[in-house]
């Protein structure tokens, strides 16, 4: 699914902060002050990453998607899941008056598992955003909860490092768990972006 309500040179691409302030709260409690929203909703189980592109909604080589999850519930396909890394990252409104948190990011990585016991790891990366519960009317384990999705493939070995002897450049290739840990850094140290409540 393409973008095909903006105008000529313009694209989507939201910041962590965005995503949660705007898509996700306007999709649990819909904002007359804001409509443009174009995520398609998605269930997990029915689609693997690499089918995505008709599916979810593409911009700059990243895919995103609304879906309901259950906490501590695992993220299955038919070929596989998506496996959390146990490093959830808060997303900060920083705003003149101090700082707000307004929701999580969750880390995932897909394993296809075809061939069980064995289970392959994948280059596919998923940030899987939560509202803060600070934003929700309640909160209940038992229930559904809407969460919005960035997926995307990374370009490095899923393997591991790369220190392949044969390279003339010497260069080291990253796996891509090590470009989630390094991505943790650079979300950091982003300029102060200011949003109305």
């Amino acid at each position: 699914m393409m973008m095909g309500d903006l105008p000529p040179g313009f694209s989507f691409d939201p910041t962590d902060e965005e995503l949660v302030l705007y898509y996700l709260k306007s999709k649990i409690a819909p904002n007359l002050h804001f409509n443009f929203n174009n995520i398609p909703d998605l269930d997990f189980s029915s689609s693997h990453p690499w089918e995505l592109n008709e599916r979810a909604l593409w911009s700059k080589n990243q895919w995103y998607f609304f879906s309901q999850v259950k906490e501590n519930i695992i993220r299955a396909t038919e070929k596989g899941y998506w496996k959390e890394l146990n490093m959830n990252e808060p997303i900060i409104l920083k705003k003149n008056c101090g700082e707000k948190i307004i929701g999580t990011k969750k880390y995932f990585v897909y394993y296809i598992t075809t061939n069980i016991p064995e289970q392959v790891q994948t280059n596919w990366i998923m940030e899987e955003f939560h509202l803060s519960n600070s934003f929700k009317k309640r909160k209940n384990e038992k229930l559904l909860e809407w969460v919005v999705c960035r997926v995307h493939e990374s370009k490095n070995n899923a393997e591991g490092i790369n220190c392949d002897d044969d390279d003339d450049d010497g260069e080291v290739e990253l796996s891509a768990l090590d470009e989630v840990f390094l991505s943790l850094d650079d979300d950091q140290e982003q300029d102060e972006i200011s949003f109305p409540y």
